[in-house]
């Protein structure tokens, strides 16, 4: 089955739990802190797998999740870094973040790879907490959470020539007489369901990569027939060749089919109106083939046509060289716009505020914010030491002046996450 298009939610590993110990050992007075740090979480990444050609193996996958870091222990021990977890995909796949819309990565070469969601750092123990004025700190962190996403991973195909047409022009008979592909051929509307590859060898040991797309109609950019469910995999291509029925064997007009998906191409992306392209007047071999193709050259008269019977082999050769020398001359062409690109955006412009305060609905004080959020989860609010350090931390980012400011009062309830505190 052929799946282009996956909704994954990934969560990123834990980091370990840093440990609470002293060192308590005969003849080794004050021993001091001896509790190690915790490994960090696993990370979530994406890898090219040549062998792979569709997403259908992420298809069931609802959630991805990474494995926690090893808690740290006593006597120093450092917790293990949890192994990343590595999900592979087919190249010319793309990661878009689902809630931004930002592209995370396009996934172009053969050994391209990809971290969308990073494991949270390892908790430090006690002993890293250490210093001249706190010789014995009786307090430890717990590990980081992971990075938690919602991805659209999107399948678009690697060709050099896009073949677009109305059903049943001759694209599926085109592509397996100039190349070892085997489509489905058969008498009748939609035959080819899926697209389909295929390398072409031309003269001078050149070679390219031809696309078969699904026979489309009027509508198709807008979700009728099979929909723009395929437009998307034309936009890699760097040539469109137009598949033109020249013999009216459907009974339809063939300069009409040429507008029809022009306009659908330009309904898609009028990007792609811009991209090279030939025109192949297929079926030549029929009766009304010559009188059609007259006409259609007085309409159309600057493209390039180029008259084939995909039947009787008629005339492939010349599409084979033609198409190499254009590929000879076109360059590769990005997907993408760099502001498109979720580190161009965030390391250029964005620029997050570190916290915000506002009333909850029963009257209590809400604190929202990364840092904030990620402090608290840290905190093992079970020492004195370890709250005292957490309330020292609020009053150095201004919380506690910017809520006096807002009016707070004494024994107010401020609520960070699902923790709620009283106010003092």
């Amino acid at each position: 089955m052929f799946v282009d298009e996956v909704i994954l939610k990934v969560e990123a590993g834990r980091g370990g739990d840093g440990c609470l110990a002293f060192r308590r050992e005969k003849f080794i007075p004050m021993g001091g802190p001896f509790g190690g740090n915790g490994g960090k979480g696993a990370d979530i990444k994406f890898v090219v797998d040549e062998g792979l050609h569709t997403l259908i193996d992420l298809r069931y996958m609802k959630t991805v999740k990474g494995e926690k870091g090893e808690n740290g222990e006593g006597k120093n021990k450092n917790g293990k870094n949890a192994e990343d977890v590595i999900i592979k995909v087919p190249q010319g796949t793309i990661i878009t973040d689902n809630d931004t819309g930002l592209v995370l990565a396009d996934l172009k070469n053969k050994n391209d790879e990809a971290t969308v969601a990073i494991g949270g750092r390892g908790g430090r123990g006690n002993t890293a907490f250490k210093t001249q004025s706190n010789p014995a700190p009786n307090f430890a962190e717990n590990g980081e959470p992971g990075e938690k996403r919602t991805l659209k991973v999107e399948l678009k195909l690697l060709a050099d020539v896009g073949f677009v047409g109305l059903p049943s022009v001759g694209k599926s008979t085109l592509i397996s007489k100039i190349s070892k592909a085997k489509p489905k051929i058969a008498a009748y509307h939609f035959t080819t369901l899926t697209p389909n590859l295929g390398v072409v060898k031309a003269s001078n040991n050149r070679s390219y990569v031809v696309a078969d797309l699904p026979g489309l109609i009027e509508g198709a950019s807008k979700g009728d027939g099979l929909g723009d469910k395929f437009l998307k995999h034309i936009e890699r291509t760097r040539v469109i060749a137009h598949i033109i029925d020249m013999g009216s064997s459907e009974g339809r007009n063939p300069y009409e089919d040429y507008l029809i998906i022009k306009n659908e191409l330009k309904e898609f992306d009028e990007k792609l109106l811009k991209r090279p392209e030939i025109i192949i007047a297929n079926k030549m071999d029929l009766e009304n083939a010559e009188s059609n193709l007259k006409e259609f050259k007085n309409k159309v008269k600057d493209k390039e046509i180029i008259e084939i019977s995909a039947m009787k082999e008629e005339g492939l050769n010349k599409v084979i060289e033609k198409l190499a020398d254009m590929l000879d001359e076109i360059p590769q062409v990005p997907l993408y716009e760099e502001e498109q690109f979720e580190s161009y955006v965030l390391y250029k412009f964005q620029k997050e505020e570190p916290y915000t305060i506002s009333r909850d609905i029963d009257g209590a004080w809400l604190i929202k914010g990364k840092e904030i959020e990620k402090l608290l989860q840290m905190t093992r609010f079970n020492t004195e030491e370890a709250i005292s350090r957490f309330a020292n931390k609020l009053r150095k980012m201004g919380i506690d002046d910017k809520l006096v400011e807002l009016g707070v009062k004494e024994g107010d309830t401020v609520r960070i996450l699902d923790y709620e505190f009283e106010f003092k």
